[in-house]
């Protein structure tokens, strides 16, 4: 791989770029202010319908790459801006996110002494394009762990927090394991990143890198959706991922987070295309069962004692017809 010398490897940082001309600077000047200097920036336009690519055109460089393609989906966009990098480090990154000036140098730092171990890191979230609402979100995961025991604490609560730009990847570890599945258009985050842990010897915690993950209204992220074919890839999605965790090791810890993975599913979308919902059911019973509960506060929570969660779902879809 190219390298400045063998402490200062490549980094190749991907950003699959979609009609996010109020975000894309932002993103771009984060990495532009790394305080580590050997990376490659290589944005793939996926067909923007707005000023995304003229703004991303303006940073080109030596550096900082842009390539265009038709409108396929971020997991496309990303696999053929790998098969552009060059870098020993792989950073996949999105368009509306932004990263510490530290974090690549620190990551670094633990990956060239770690090479089949995947560097993660803190994040938090802000809202409404505005970093002073930047929270930390704390994780059990946030230490080093070997892959199953990450897998494990980070699905522990049917959450899974696998933001691209939290991890640094080997290439060699992308390379033996595969690239992102293109079937996939929600949580393809989940499958790409559940599969190359479990391929990685371990995963590190690096305390001084952050990620701040947009959300709220403003963000343009994917997961606002609600189509049928976005419930289709989230449910692809978990079943690929979770098949990876148990084809590794099934016991009682794991079959028990992928059973709450699945429970979470179904809390999130019911009652909406109960055909899905009927085969996630299917799995937490041949998963032995989940121990979680609805999340819920106020008079939703008082309702749910008397009627269900189920009851209080299909009451909150009508109301918001």
């Amino acid at each position: 791989m190219n390298s400045d010398h063998l402490h200062c490897p490549l980094v190749s940082i991907i950003v699959p770029l979609f009609n996010a001309e109020r975000y894309i600077s932002e993103a771009i000047e984060s990495v532009i202010n790394q305080t580590y200097s050997n990376w490659e920036l290589i944005i793939v336009d996926d067909g923007s319908k707005d000023q995304s690519l003229s703004i991303a055109k303006k940073y080109e460089s030596k550096k900082i790459k842009i390539y265009t393609k038709k409108n396929k989906g971020a997991a496309i966009a990303r696999n053929y801006g790998y098969h552009q990098s060059k870098g020993e480090f792989i950073k996949f990154f999105d368009a509306d996110d932004l990263i510490n000036p530290e974090m690549i140098a620190e990551q670094v730092g633990l990956a060239v002494k770690n090479p089949k171990s995947i560097i993660s890191g803190k994040w938090g979230r802000f809202y409404d394009d505005d970093l002073k609402s930047f929270q930390l979100n704390e994780e059990k995961c946030w230490k080093n762990l070997n892959p199953i025991d990450w897998i494990s604490l980070s699905w522990q609560y049917g959450q899974s927090m696998t933001q691209p730009g939290i991890f640094l990847v080997p290439r060699i570890i992308i390379e033996e394991t595969g690239l992102w599945d293109e079937r996939l258009s929600l949580v393809d985050d989940m499958e790409f990143y559940t599969k190359t842990i479990l391929n990685s010897e371990s995963v590190l915690f690096c305390r001084k890198s952050t990620l701040y993950y947009r959300s709220g209204m403003g963000s343009n992220a994917l997961s606002g959706k609600s189509s049928r074919k976005a419930l289709k890839s989230h449910y692809l999605a978990l079943h690929l991922s979770t098949g990876y965790l148990i084809n590794m090791l099934k016991n009682q810890t794991t079959m028990l987070c992928a059973a709450n993975m699945w429970q979470s599913f179904i809390y999130e979308y019911y009652p909406s295309e109960m055909d899905l919902m009927a085969k996630a059911e299917k799995e937490i019973e041949r998963l032995g069962g989940s121990n979680i509960k609805l999340q819920s506060g106020g008079i939703t929570k008082f309702l749910n004692l008397f009627l269900g969660w189920k009851a209080i779902k299909q009451l909150k879809q009508t109301i918001n017809k």
